[in-house]
């Protein structure tokens, strides 16, 4: 026997597989047919694609796939119209021409454009559009609905305002200023004046300036993608307590603001003053006499002093008693009346002399300076009168015997 060469064989087994494969595809054509035969003789379906859409307020015109298929055995021209709502634009178009039908053949499925465009004022909602379909005899339909819904318009980008600092915490007395520095940077689209605006405590205040400058200003004009620096002096309530203290500034220019955030750090302040209520620092009394004055110590700090104490710088041999003897506690803004009680040393001459008082409390004191007018006693005066008396007395007896003679 004789065997076939390669060429040969493959011939053979492209004979073969031709032969196994016409009776599926005979089978296929058969199926196909069978089902055509089984089929509508007309029907026809229209659908979107999208059937429902989101559209963002002042969106430009949207373009909409709407399809037609007919499933039946004959072609069908296809007429169609549509509903539109308020505040809304509609067409049905094909490349560069609106349409009001489409033909589609047997079998076949075709695609138009649905285009729908809000008004520039259309508020936003949910909008719906029917469209409503027929065969040319009438003896088909068919109906659908489109769901938009429109949502608010996006604002255009107007910039924005930018505020730094790079100290925003400070710490001291409620005596002292605080100057913070703060940059303002314009990254808006346009030229505009910049309203500077704070939220201070109250009683306290705070002021704006350039800096280098003494002028105070409430707003700035700068150019887009301009950069300034501003001062911001603050200035306490000389009572305020030890704390923490937040001030809000805030830039604006039409509806934008920022804002930044400034502390000061109170860590209270220690300040006593002594007085009198009539503003005299003066007395009189005789030597070894005590003479009394009335003076004042009020708390002008912040802080609650404690243990006030009293001290007197006096000539010698002198007394200087005070009453009370030491305040316990004075809180801010307080007052106590002391009364100081002064008995000149016996020996002491007459004429005026100075006598100190030191008030001191924690961590301040305040000083007085009295002057102290020692008197000669009236009796003095009278031992005087009686001297004199006696001298004239003895005077006009002694011309009396004289002229006796």
């Amino acid at each position: 026997m004789k065997f076939v060469n390669g060429k040969g064989m493959a011939i053979i087994l492209f004979i073969l597989l031709c032969i196994g494969i016409i009776p599926v595809i005979s089978c296929f054509a058969q199926e196909a047919e069978v089902k055509a035969a089984n089929g509508p003789e007309r029907k026809f379906t229209m659908n979107f694609v999208y059937p429902e859409v989101i559209l963002a307020g002042g969106s430009d015109a949207v373009d909409l796939d709407l399809t037609f298929k007919n499933k039946g055995k004959k072609d069908e021209v296809i007429y169609f119209e549509y509903e539109s709502p308020s505040g809304w634009q509609a067409r049905v178009k094909t490349y560069s021409f609106d349409i009001s039908s489409i033909y589609v053949p047997a079998g076949e499925e075709r695609s138009v454009t649905f285009n729908i465009e809000p008004d520039k004022e259309t508020n936003p909602g949910v909008y719906f559009f029917k469209v409503n379909a027929r065969s040319e005899d009438g003896a088909l339909t068919a109906s659908r609905t489109l769901k938009a819904t429109l949502t608010q318009k996006e604002k255009e980008r107007q910039g924005e305002i930018l505020l730094k600092t790079s100290y925003p915490v400070l710490q001291g007395p409620s005596d002292g200023k605080f100057e913070f520095s703060v940059s303002v940077n314009n990254e808006t689209k346009k030229e505009q004046p910049f309203n500077l605006i704070a939220e201070p405590p109250k009683d306290w205040q705070v002021n704006f300036k350039p800096p280098f400058k003494d002028t105070f200003i409430s707003s700035l004009v700068m150019k887009p993608d301009e950069n300034q620096n501003v001062n911001v002096i603050v200035t306490p309530d000389r009572f305020a307590s030890a704390g923490e203290y937040v001030i809000p500034i805030t830039v604006s220019a039409g509806d934008l603001e920022a804002k930044v955030a400034l502390q000061v750090n109170i860590t209270g302040t220690y300040k006593i003053d002594a007085g009198t209520a009539t503003g005299l620092l003066s007395l009189e009394t005789q030597k070894g006499k005590a003479g009394n004055l009335s003076i004042y110590v009020k708390n002008t700090g912040s802080a609650t002093l404690k243990d006030v104490s009293f001290l007197s710088v006096k000539p010698e041999n002198w007394d200087v008693q005070f009453s009370p003897e030491k305040v316990v506690s004075l809180e801010p803004g307080s007052l106590k009346q002391v009364e100081v009680t002064i008995v000149p040393a016996e020996e002491a001459l007459v004429g005026d002399y100075a006598v100190g008082i030191n008030v001191n409390a924690e961590r301040t004191s305040d000083d007085l300076e009295l002057r102290v007018t020692v008197r000669s006693s009236a009796a003095w005066g009278w031992i005087g009168i009686g001297i004199i008396v006696i001298v004239i007395v003895g005077l006009f007896g002694l011309f009396l015997a004289l002229g006796r003679r």
